[in-house]
């Protein structure tokens, strides 16, 4: 159990830097760096579920995945979050 608490964290902090990457480019539209400020946020939320947290920023990111504004760099970055993100949703059951 100690070692999916390790990769939870890990994985956990790899989506938290490529947000945090999103979040502080000035070239990316505002509302796509709000929308990335939440999903790191809530992958912090204790009262849920390491795979709960993974879904709920999944969703959020999806929001706004097709937004014609994004940048195809930060679209490619978010589409890496989400990689990550599943495989935290899929073994955290």
């Amino acid at each position: 159990m100690a070692q999916a608490g390790a990769d939870w964290e890990s994985k956990r902090q790899q989506v938290v830097q490529i947000l945090e990457t999103i979040i502080n480019d000035a070239d990316t539209p505002r509302n796509i760096r709000r929308i990335a400020k939440q999903a790191s946020t809530e992958l912090f939320n204790e009262k849920l579920r390491p795979a709960v947290r993974a879904a709920n920023s999944i969703e959020l990111i999806e929001e706004i995945i097709n937004d014609p504004n994004m940048p195809s760099f930060t679209r490619t970055q978010l589409w890496m979050a989400i990689s990550i993100l599943e495989t935290i949703r899929s073994s955290q059951t």
